[in-house]
């Protein structure tokens, strides 16, 4: 096992190095953790050993943690945030009725001292020399007692005292499906320094942003619980509970309370875990020696369904694997966690008592984001559509892939979705900041569905082979990494040979949108000319179909200008024309069809259905 352990970060680590230019930086971790859970009064203690590796041009004189439990406690911004935004999440909510009025209240609100979550830490020292901390929210701001030069290392040592909160949101405890511990987001973690400096946000119930490195974790708990996670078990032969090595029977002394738990976890920037008394422990392989473990309450009414689950995650992953690059770790463990469904490093924690259908979405999506956040590791506090929307594309696809009933177009949905977002006039850029929407619906659509339009739409500019090839690049070259926007842009240039400078900015960076029409068909002798227009302020590539009385079809291509670029034609079995470019500032266009306009019976612009057009209706010319 430390062999296989030693051969993984070095893996790993070289993997990373040499994706971005030679100036790329980014900072590393070493955590060393010891923690004992009292299981009566769902509280903790730990202490914490982390080497900070500073690869930055910076010296730095602070550092931040974070400590996501204190949001979870009456006045924090969390509970601010659900008693200001218009829609606040239902499952943090409580509805009740005042004078009449249904009014929803805040759960955070009504937490009593014994069941809000905290994090309180003391002993702070820097190369064993005390340093001064401040505990502001969910954040503890350190002074170091020296400053951390470039190109060097500093140990850090505290000791952390913690209560796990009433399940409000992803952590906590004695949820909705009865599950005791689900311990995301539980310990002090270094916040994220890089070129744009540091991302010490305050915990609001959005997303994350974590540093790479390596994480050594003993959990000292009831030996009645069985914990499923991050990392790998490393003790599994003296712990058992389904983690034990073919053929051997475990056994404890007599006397026996806790089990301490030892997981090591190379290469992250994140460690999870969850907890119960009654888990059932399923281990199933899977591709590459790949231990697909499956963590779920012993309910009859849930078991065959996490059971059909199984063999199609192994579908899943060899899916994923063959399409975005191979999963680069040994495990991975779906755990009923109670609460929705979320991406921790190496599993995830979600609802388990819904439909198979439910749980297999849930699974999938869950599942992507080991590519699409945990190994291509964005800042999705930032830029949430990075990984909420890749991973959705990817999750539609291999769900449409792997089915017995294919669709031609899996992405519809998403695409209505969004035109539904512009009808109610509350898109705000996706540039915006998780936690700045004004509304969560329109922070959902634009992260999960607009998010995945970025990626539907590039194979409709560069074709679906280039995005296929662009999606595997993205990976190869970026993985163990943060990735920017700018980064996925620049390998599909690099794949495609197009510009989309433009794309990035209009689709990310403004709330424009495509809206072109067919303003007129007209008689030219024996020809015909189609007049188009663009009305929205975003300019495409135009593939027109033209369908004629005789049931021949004959295509047409118009490339933009400022891509410099000409798409290969995505149906050779039709016959195409590439047309002159048309460039942004002329809002109108002329082309002209070598068969008198009697012959036509329809023209439609993008039969694919995969440019964003916000208006459908006069996208179409047709005789009836």
């Amino acid at each position: 096992m430390k062999k296989l352990l030693l051969l993984s970060i070095i893996t790993l680590n070289l993997g990373s190095i040499y994706a971005q230019s030679s100036t790329y930086w980014q900072q590393h971790v070493d955590y060393k953790m010891d923690v004992v859970m009292d299981v009566k009064n769902y509280q903790y203690k730990g202490k914490q050993e982390l080497v900070y590796t500073n690869n930055s041009p910076d010296t730095l004189r602070k550092v931040y943690y974070h400590l996501f439990n204190n949001a979870f406690q009456p006045g924090s911004e969390m509970d601010a945030r659900l008693h200001s935004i218009k829609d606040p999440d239902a499952r943090m909510v409580n509805k009740v009725n005042v004078d009449g009025k249904e009014v929803k209240v805040s759960r955070i609100e009504t937490l009593k001292p014994n069941e809000i979550g905290y994090l309180k830490i003391t002993n702070f020292k820097q190369d064993g020399v005390a340093a001064t901390t401040k505990t502001v929210g969910t954040i503890l701001e350190v002074t170091l007692a020296k400053p951390i030069l470039p190109n060097s290392k500093t140990t850090f040592t505290l000791d952390f005292d913690g209560q796990v909160p009433v399940q409000i949101r992803r952590s906590g405890r004695n949820n909705s499906e009865g599950i005791a511990f689900s311990m995301s987001q539980w310990y002090p973690k270094l916040a994220e320094f890089d070129f744009e400096g540091w991302h010490a946000d305050p915990y609001i119930a959005r997303e994350f942003h974590g540093v790479w490195g390596n994480f050594d974790v003993k959990i000292t708990i009831d030996k009645e619980y069985t914990l499923g996670g991050s990392g790998y078990l490393q003790n599994q032969n003296e712990i058992g509970h389904g983690y034990q090595d073919a053929g051997v029977t475990v056994t404890y002394p007599k006397k026996t309370k806790n089990l301490t738990w030892h997981f090591i976890a190379p290469m992250v920037h994140d460690f999870t875990w969850a907890a119960d008394k009654d888990y059932i422990h399923d281990v199933v392989k899977g591709p590459n020696n790949v231990d697909l473990h499956f963590l779920y309450k012993n309910n009859p009414k849930i078991i065959e369904n996490w059971k059909k689950l199984q063999p199609l995650m192994v579908n899943m992953l060899d899916f994923f694997n063959k399409n975005i690059g191979d999963y680069p770790y040994k495990q991975y463990s779906f755990i009923q966690g109670g609460d929705g469904g979320m991406e921790y490093a190496m599993c995830t924690l979600m609802l388990g008592n819904g439909t198979l259908a439910g749980i297999y979405g849930t699974a999938t999506h869950e599942l992507a984001h080991a590519w699409f956040q945990h190994v291509l590791a964005s800042n999705e506090s930032k830029h949430p559509w990075m990984d909420e929307g890749f991973t959705t594309y990817v999750q539609d696809w291999g769900e449409n892939e792997l089915s017995d009933k294919k669709v031609e177009n899996p992405f519809k949905g998403n695409y209505n979705a969004y035109y539904k977002l512009i009808e109610s006039g509350k898109e705000q850029p996706q540039g915006t900041h998780g936690d700045r929407y004004d509304e969560n619906r329109p922070y959902s659509t634009s992260s999960y569905v607009k998010g995945s339009i970025f990626l539907s739409q590039l194979g409709y500019l560069i074709g679906q082979d280039k995005l296929a090839e662009t999606i595997k690049r993205y990976y190869h070259d970026f993985k163990f990494k943060h990735p920017t926007p700018n980064d996925i842009k620049r390998t599909a240039e690099r794949v495609s040979g197009a510009n989309l400078d433009w794309y990035l900015m209009d689709w990310t960076q403004t709330t424009n949108t495509i809206d072109y029409g067919i303003t007129a068909v007209k008689e030219n002798g024996d020809k015909a000319t189609v007049s188009l227009e663009r009305i929205g302020r975003m300019p495409m590539p135009i593939d027109l179909l033209v369908e004629y009385t005789d049931g021949s079809k004959e295509s047409f291509y118009i490339p933009l200008r400022m891509m410099s670029f000409e798409k290969e034609n995505p149906n050779p079995a039709v016959k195409r024309t590439v047309l002159n470019d048309w460039a942004w500032a002329a809002s109108n266009y002329d082309f002209t069809i070598a068969k008198p306009k009697n012959t036509i019976k329809k023209i439609t612009i993008d039969p694919s259905g995969l440019m964003a057009d916000v208006k459908q209706t006069n996208n179409v010319y047709e005789v009836k």
